[in-house]
């Protein structure tokens, strides 16, 4: 039994890092819940509390980004108030319209609160693609966040 949930653990760490990659899976979560089962499998022996709450601080920084990169993009342009809130607002609803809806949803969010402010489409759309960028850059951020986890994960099970 211990062994099919070692490659529970094992498979939910690898579909993590891609799911930080792919927005229909939630990576960062996925990541820690594999640590979580590897470490209670193993009856906290080698990873315990300490630890757990070390990588649950990184995972908790992550699904911070992942809320948060699309609207300090347009911000990093001086988007409005309203583009901000709509990028948010785009973020949340896309997590609800799959694929499609994460790609597109804080874009068109800060592109509408862009527009409602009063600015030309030029603009708006210049707006929307800081979004974008935005989400690229908190991809990076999660990746990196990610492998940090894994990486302090196999240094307490190796060291203990």
């Amino acid at each position: 039994m211990d062994i099919a949930l070692y490659l529970l653990a094992t498979l939910l760490i690898i579909g993590g890092v891609v799911g930080n990659i792919v927005p229909a899976l939630p990576g960062i979560p996925m990541i820690f819940g594999g640590i979580w089962l590897a470490a209670a499998v193993d009856q906290y022996r080698h990873v315990g509390v300490v630890w757990l709450v070390v990588i649950g601080a990184l995972a908790a920084m992550g699904i911070i980004v992942d809320f948060v990169s699309a609207t300090l993009g347009a911000k990093r342009v001086g988007a409005s108030p309203r583009a901000l809130t709509g990028a948010g607002l785009g973020t949340l609803v896309g997590m609800f319209l799959g694929i499609p809806g994460l790609l597109l949803g804080p874009f068109v969010g800060a592109l509408i609160g862009e527009l409602a402010s009063g600015t030309s489409v030029l603009r708006s759309a210049h707006v929307g693609a800081a979004t974008w960028l935005g989400l690229l850059c908190g991809v990076l951020v999660k990746l990196v966040l990610s492998f940090m986890m894994i990486g302090l994960f196999a240094f307490a099970w190796l060291v203990d």
